[in-house]
C-alpha cells in the first residue's frame, strides 16, 4: 500500500466520526499525548547573559524577553523551574495518553466504535507507557549525537511503539521498542513518505491560524493506524481493503 492507500483508509475510517475525532485530537494534544504538542523552551545566551528566551507549543509562540525585560528577567528562573515541571508532568501524563490515543485510533482503523474515555485506559500501565517514551526520546538524542539522519532514523524505527503497546500493555518497554525496530525495518521510507504526503494540508493548516491542525491531527494519525495495521497483516489489493 504506497500513502495515497492510507491516506483513503484514514478518510473511510473517519467518515461520520470526524467530531470525535477531533475532541480526541485535541485533548491528546493538550495533555502531551502527541510527541508535537510538547511545549519547547528556548533561551538565547550572549556575552554569559541571558539575551532572550521564548517558549512554543504548537501555533503558540511567546517571546519571554518581552514579557521579562527589566525586573522581571529575575523570576527566570523560577518560570523555568515551574516549565520543567510541567514538562515531567506532560511527560509521565502524555506517555498514558499517547497509548490511549493510539488505541483509539486503531480502533477507527478497525471499523470499531472509537470512544473519548478511551484515551485514559491505559494508567493501570503508567510505569510501561512512561519508560518507553523515556526511553524512545533517549534513544533517538544518543543517536542524534553522532548525526541529524540517525536520529532521524531512529524516530521512524521506534514510531510505532505506542501502538504495539495499545494492542499488547502486558509487553516491556524495551520489548515493545524491539518490536517496533523488527516491524520498520525496511518500512521507514514508507512511513517518511506517507507523512511528507501531508505537507500540501500542513501548508494550508498553517494559513488558518492553526484551526485547520484540528482536523489534520486525526487525519494523520489514523492514516499511522492504518500504516500499522499494514505491517501486521500487508495488505495485497488495497480495493480489496475495506475498513
Amino acid at each position: 500500500m504506497r500513502a495515497s492507500d492510507f491516506r483513503a483508509a484514514a478518510r473511510r475510517a473517519l467518515s461520520g466520526k470526524w467530531l470525535w475525532a477531533v475532541l480526541a485530537g485535541l485533548i491528546a494534544s493538550l495533555l502531551g499525548g502527541i510527541d508535537e504538542s510538547f511545549p519547547e523552551f528556548s533561551i538565547q545566551i550572549e556575552d554569559g547573559q541571558v539575551a532572550g528566551a521564548s517558549v512554543s507549543m504548537g501555533q503558540l509562540d511567546i517571546d519571554l524577553t518581552q514579557l521579562l525585560s527589566g525586573q522581571f528577567l529575575l523570576w527566570l528562573s523560577s518560570i523555568l523551574a515551574s516549565a520543567l515541571v510541567m514538562g515531567l508532568v506532560l511527560l509521565l501524563l502524555g506517555s498514558v495518553i499517547s497509548l490511549g490515543y493510539a488505541r483509539f485510533n486503531l480502533d477507527l482503523a478497525d471499523g470499531q466504535d472509537a470512544q473519548l474515555p478511551t484515551l485514559f485506559s491505559y494508567f493501570p500501565w503508567f510505569k510501561t507507557a512512561f519508560c518507553a517514551r523515556l526511553l524512545t526520546g533517549l534513544y533517538v538524542f544518543l543517536w542524534s549525537l553522532l548525526l541529524l539522519i540517525p536520529g532521524i532514523i531512529a524516530s521512524y524505527s521506534y514510531a510505532m511503539t505506542p501502538y504495539i503497546l495499545a494492542d499488547h500493555p502486558e509487553l516491556t518497554a524495551r520489548e515493545a521498542i524491539a518490536r517496533s525496530k523488527e516491524l520498520m525495518s525496511g518500512n521507514r521510507w514508507r512511513l517518511f513518505c506517507l507523512e511528507f504526503s501531508f505537507i500540501g494540508w500542513a501548508l494550508l493548516s498553517s494559513l488558518t491560524m492553526g484551526i485547520g491542525s484540528l482536523f489534520l491531527t486525526p487525519y494523520t494519525q489514523a492514516a499511522k493506524a492504518a500504516f500499522y495495521r499494514d505491517l501486521l497483516d500487508p495488505q495485497p489489493d488495497p480495493l480489496l481493503w475495506d475498513l
